[in-house]
C-alpha cells in the first residue's frame, strides 16, 4: 500500500502553475491562432481554443504490461490538426512513453505544423528523448515513488501528492 510522503501542491499551487503554463503557451505561440489543445486559454486571449482528447491505448509500447484486456476510450478531436500547432497536455511526465504514444496517435490523424508538450509535473527518469515545452513544477523523485495528481471529479480535491511505494 502506498504511503503518503508529502503534498507537493495544493489547489492554489496547481491553479498558479496552470495559469503560468497557459500564459507561456500564448507567449511562445504569439497568440492562439492555429493553436489547439486540451485546456483553457480563452480567458487570456479572449478566444476559444479548439480542445479535444486523445486515446493513446493502441500506440503504447507497454500495452500488455498495463492490462491484458485494455479499455478503449473514444478520442474526441472535433477539429482537424492539419497545419495546427498542437499542444499536448498531460499531468505527469515520467519515462516519456505516454508522450511518445500521444505523438504517434496524433500523426495517425494528420500532420500538425508542430507539437508542443505541456506538463503539470515533470518527475524525471526519462527513457526516451522527450522533454516538455511547458512545465508547472519539476519534482525530483526516485523510481520507488509515485506522483498522484488529484482532481475533484475523481478524488474530491485538487492537489499533487508524493507517495512512497512498498518495495
Amino acid at each position: 500500500m502506498p504511503q503518503l510522503k508529502t503534498r507537493i501542491m495544493d489547489e492554489d499551487g496547481v491553479r498558479r502553475a496552470l495559469v503560468r503554463i497557459a500564459h507561456e503557451i500564448v507567449e511562445k505561440n504569439h497568440g492562439v491562432e492555429d493553436v489547439c489543445l486540451v485546456g483553457n486559454i480563452e480567458k487570456i486571449e479572449g478566444r476559444r481554443v479548439p480542445a479535444g482528447s486523445l486515446d493513446i491505448t493502441y500506440y503504447r509500447d507497454d500495452l500488455t504490461r498495463i492490462d491484458e484486456m485494455p479499455r478503449l476510450q473514444k478520442s474526441d478531436l472535433p477539429f482537424s490538426i492539419e497545419r495546427k500547432r498542437v499542444v499536448l497536455v498531460d499531468d505527469v511526465l515520467y519515462t516519456g512513453r505516454t508522450a511518445r504514444a500521444a505523438i504517434e496517435a496524433l500523426f495517425a490523424l494528420g500532420r500538425p505544423a508542430s507539437i508542443q508538450l505541456a506538463i503539470l509535473i515533470d518527475r524525471g527518469h526519462r527513457e526516451l528523448p522527450i522533454r516538455a515545452d511547458f512545465v508547472g513544477k519539476n519534482i525530483p523523485t526516485s523510481r520507488s515513488e509515485l506522483v498522484a495528481v488529484c482532481v475533484p471529479p475523481v478524488d474530491g480535491e485538487t492537489s499533487v501528492k508524493l507517495y512512497a511505494m512498498d518495495e
